[in-house]
């Protein structure tokens, strides 16, 4: 692994842990070993290196869906998700993404075309998951949607404390995700 991509590793670490939000060169390089300096030539920006670093943590989400073994149907593969969500290393990978929206980087260049690829990976990801489940190719992108936007929901769900209440939410996106497959299979 070439210098960059380990400080790269070092930094989408320390902020899977700390955070994203008042992230500054100085700190993260000491935190890291390294100097801000050596991040400046390595990545030649403190946006440069947030959008690597959005990146990163977006690879490592789509691996840890990646290597979720299928579910027996739609249903059982949302709850699978949903439960994905709630463990590191995702939790901590939508944090960062949450984070990355909430303070504007993902609605403004450098960061805007990183997201949006990084979004296509994504989709393509969980789309690819719930086929393995058994949503048919040409309904998945649709229940993708619905799934996607939900789940993230409830990851964000400050209102709702109760877990049994977030459950009862998520078994209820998962039947209808169930119902959206199945559709294209009775039509």
């Amino acid at each position: 692994m070439d210098r960059r991509e380990e400080l790269l590793d070092r930094v989408t670490d320390h902020v899977l842990a700390h955070g994203l939000i008042g992230l500054t060169l100085r700190p993260v390089a000491a935190a890291v070993g390294t100097s801000d300096r050596m991040l400046v030539y390595h990545f030649e920006s403190r946006d440069a290196l947030v959008s690597a670093v959005v990146e990163r943590s977006n690879e490592r989400a789509i691996a840890v869906v990646a290597a979720l073994p299928p579910a027996p149907d739609v249903r059982r593969g949302v709850s699978a998700l949903w439960a994905a969500y709630q463990e590191q290393p995702l939790r901590a990978c939508l944090d960062v993404y949450c984070q990355a929206a909430a303070t504007g980087l993902i609605g403004r260049e450098p960061h805007l075309s990183t997201a949006r690829a990084g979004n296509e990976r994504w989709a393509r990801a969980m789309q690819d998951y719930l086929v393995a489940c058994g949503a048919p190719r040409e309904r998945v992108a649709r229940v993708v949607t619905l799934v996607d936007s939900a789940l993230y929901g409830f990851h964000l769900d400050l209102t709702t404390d109760r877990s049994e209440a977030l459950s009862l939410g998520v078994d209820d996106l998962a039947a209808a995700a169930q119902q959206i497959a199945q559709a294209s299979r009775d039509a």
